[in-house]
């Protein structure tokens, strides 16, 4: 499929499916169900604005979405208890098939939601949006609605970034300028054309998350789309421009520890594709450095980019789901 053809095609701008009770009405002739999925850590100053406005909206007066859940990473504030205040369902992640050994990340929360939640499609948002909007669900969610032959649906945006000051004009996505599309550019040219490939904003059918290993980490995005592309190609991707999100800035050096996760994911792709071949042993240790006066000192950390295996393997999954082992 070539990329300019795909541009135009899969590209929207979230003012195109501003008729929200045509896409209700879409979403029940094809008798959908839609999950939303927040995951967590400490975000109680803004998940209660989020819930608010998504169950106001998007439950209320337009019934496009069937349940919204917190999948919850063991917060130390008052996430939790804020979020079941304002009716959201609350889970712990190592309290969701719980036999098996909990491993901390946010990939892992968004893997235990594929068990937890009903959804037909789940669409995941992330919990420290400033400036929510109804647009954050239905921009993603209607291209799955309303073209059957896409399966996941990408967010992108400008992004400003949030300083006590105010809102800087531009910034943000610098691992994905930085590090991914070049990465892409050098190995899987057509998902160059993909805007924001690690926004956490995105919407995917159940079928297509099911079948999916999740890196538990900062790999998690750039798994899902590589293995995504690998079996349906780009043509299964979409993406909405949501115009703007605001959010939490980062610093240097902590979008140094992502870049190193998503690192090791992305060569393990390449081994599994058989793109490359011959690759040493990686270090999982990286070592980065802050300054004491005029000492240098190394700060050394461990970072293992572990993985879930595809939902469809777990057998309790397969029970829930009512799915024999040879369908």
């Amino acid at each position: 499929m070539k990329i300019d053809n795909w541009l135009k095609d899969n590209t929207f701008h979230h003012s195109t499916f501003s008729d929200l009770a045509d896409l209700v009405r879409e979403k029940e002739k094809q008798n959908l169900k839609i999950s939303l999925c927040i995951p967590t850590l400490n975000e109680e100053r803004t998940i209660a604005k989020e819930i608010i406005l998504f169950h106001s909206e998007l439950m209320v007066r337009y019934p496009l979405i069937d349940e919204i859940a917190i999948i919850d990473s063991g917060s130390s504030d008052n996430t939790i208890s804020v979020a079941k205040s304002f009716g959201a369902e609350t889970y712990l992640a190592s309290d969701i098939l719980p036999h098996l050994p909990p491993k901390k990340g946010k990939g892992e929360n968004l893997w235990k939601a594929i068990y937890q939640l009903d959804g037909d499609i789940i669409v995941y948002i992330d919990a420290d949006i400033k400036n929510i909007h109804p647009r954050f669900a239905y921009g993603l969610l209607a291209p799955l609605i309303y073209r059957e032959e896409i399966k996941y649906v990408k967010a992108f945006y400008d992004r400003p970034l949030a300083f006590s000051e105010g809102i800087r004009p531009s910034g943000g996505g610098r691992v994905t300028e930085i590090l991914i599309r070049p990465l892409f550019s050098l190995f899987f040219p057509e998902l160059s054309a993909i805007i924001q490939p690690l926004s956490g904003e995105y919407a995917v059918r159940r079928e297509v998350l099911e079948e999916l290993h999740f890196p538990i980490g900062y790999g998690v995005e750039t798994a899902h789309i590589i293995d995504v592309y690998s079996k349906y190609g780009l043509a299964a991707f979409a993406q909405t421009d949501l115009d703007q999100r605001v959010h939490r800035n980062q610093e240097t050096r902590s979008l140094g520890k992502m870049a190193f996760g998503i690192l090791q994911t992305f060569f393990g792709r390449l081994q599994t594709l058989n793109l490359i071949s011959d690759l040493p042993e990686l270090s999982t240790v990286l070592r980065q450095f802050q300054v004491h006066d005029k000492d240098f000192e190394a700060i050394n950390m461990t970072i293992v980019e572990e993985e879930r295996p595809p939902m469809l393997s777990i057998p309790e999954y397969l029970t829930k789901r009512g799915i024999k082992k040879n369908d």
